[in-house]
């Protein structure tokens, strides 16, 4: 795996390292030995799917607070997102900015997802599935978000959502006393 520093501390895009002879070729998405090298998080608790059928739709911004926050690896595999992260930790130098990477089952790039980040994104096409790992699992009680669209943030997005949930869409605006 090659390790990408982006413009947000702790967060990283990673590349799938191909090695390949007339059958195809072969890549590791994980190596716990890699990434502890890298220094990120090694342990991963569940993997997840997702499937939208709409170019537009978008999910998120959503992250964990306290002992149940996360760190995730994303990674689409059928179709293409643009997947968005935003730094809500207090003390950061990348506090409150935001950074969206393409991620496509063609470029098979990866985005790891520090824990104090929100995370979100869209279809950029119909029909498209997303996997990730968490380092932690789903606890209700846990659970925050931001809006996709807050002031606050500013987010660039590829177009206006067509597909979005009450939930997401009703986020409050965020205040420095809802950051990590």
């Amino acid at each position: 795996m090659i390790f990408h520093e982006t413009s947000l501390v702790g967060a990283r895009r990673i590349e799938i390292e191909r090695r390949g002879d007339d059958r195809g070729w072969f890549g590791r998405t994980f190596c716990e030995k890699e990434f502890a090298a890298a220094g990120l998080e090694t342990v991963f608790v569940q993997q997840n799917a997702s499937f939208s059928a709409l170019k537009g739709t978008l999910r998120g911004l959503h992250f964990q607070r306290g002992d149940d926050a996360e760190v995730k690896l994303m990674r689409c595999v059928r179709g293409a997102i643009l997947d968005v992260i935003v730094d809500l930790r207090i003390g950061s130098p990348t506090y409150q900015r935001w950074e969206a990477f393409e991620l496509t089952a063609e470029n098979r790039s990866m985005l790891y997802v520090p824990k104090g980040f929100a995370h979100g994104f869209q279809m950029l096409e119909d029909n498209v599935e997303v996997s990730y790992l968490v380092s932690a699992h789903y606890a209700p009680k846990a659970e925050d978000g931001v809006r996709w669209n807050d002031p606050a943030f500013g987010i660039e997005w590829a177009m206006t959502p067509t597909v979005i949930t009450p939930k997401d869409a009703g986020w409050p605006d965020f205040t420095d006393e809802r950051a990590m």
